[in-house]
């Protein structure tokens, strides 16, 4: 799967060129000209990572990296004229995953950027963590995310989603989720609807009408498999 990156750069002549290029190396391309509208398409469309303009208006990339840091993961490139070693400790202080001067090379972009994408994606193997979807569940914190905003589950909610997410597509009776709880205090497969329930209010847009976790009438519960 192609992954989306966001530039950011109020010159528009640099995200032309930027955007060719790195369209031509496979990447999904996202622009932004200051520093609130950055924010804003990170917000909505959650960028693999963010190629981030030190200088830019209303918002300074180091106030839109430290603000990116807040909510997401996400890769960030500082991308600056500035070539001073204090410039580059700060923007890898406040968050950045890379720093990069101008005037640079468009192959040496796309090599950093693929270095920062691989890191992120060694770093999610090794924490155990699964994607599905919009929701982020990481298996050895006991977190989950969506959207790069935390939902705050019960162990035992966290435990019930886990099971599912882990194979999506497989049913699971109510019973067969009641034993992977290994909770003496809950005895009654209804007690299992009760937290299914409270779990979707949390994870799902629609509740009513679940994505995520869906009901197999007769049977139990399944993980949305193409997610």
């Amino acid at each position: 799967m192609a992954h989306t990156l966001l530039l950011v750069d109020d010159e528009e002549k640099v995200l032309e060129f930027m955007e060719t290029f790195l369209r031509q190396e496979g990447f999904r391309i996202i622009t932004a000209k200051t520093g609130t509208e950055a924010l804003q398409k990170a917000r909505e469309k959650n960028p693999s990572l963010v190629v981030l303009d030190w200088m830019l208006p209303e918002m300074s990339g180091i106030e839109v990296c430290r603000e990116l840091r807040k909510m997401s993961r996400m890769g960030i490139i500082m991308v600056t004229a500035k070539t001073d070693e204090t410039d580059k400790i700060i923007g890898l202080e406040v968050g950045a995953d890379d720093y990069i001067t101008k005037p640079f090379s468009l192959r040496e972009l796309a090599a950093r950027i693929r270095s920062v994408l691989r890191r992120i994606e060694g770093q999610e193997h090794s924490e155990q963590q699964i994607r599905r979807g919009e929701l982020l569940i990481s298996e050895s914190q006991c977190r989950v995310w969506k959207r790069d905003r935390e939902i705050p589950l019960t162990p035992t909610e966290f435990k019930l989603l886990l099971t599912l997410a882990a194979k999506p597509g497989i049913v699971y009776s109510r019973l067969q989720l009641l034993e992977t709880l290994e909770d003496g205090i809950l005895n009654d497969e209804r007690t299992v609807d009760a937290h299914i329930s409270r779990v979707r209010k949390k994870i799902e847009d629609d509740p009513s009408n679940p994505v995520y976790i869906q009901t197999v009438y007769g049977f139990g519960y399944r993980f949305g498999e193409r997610l």
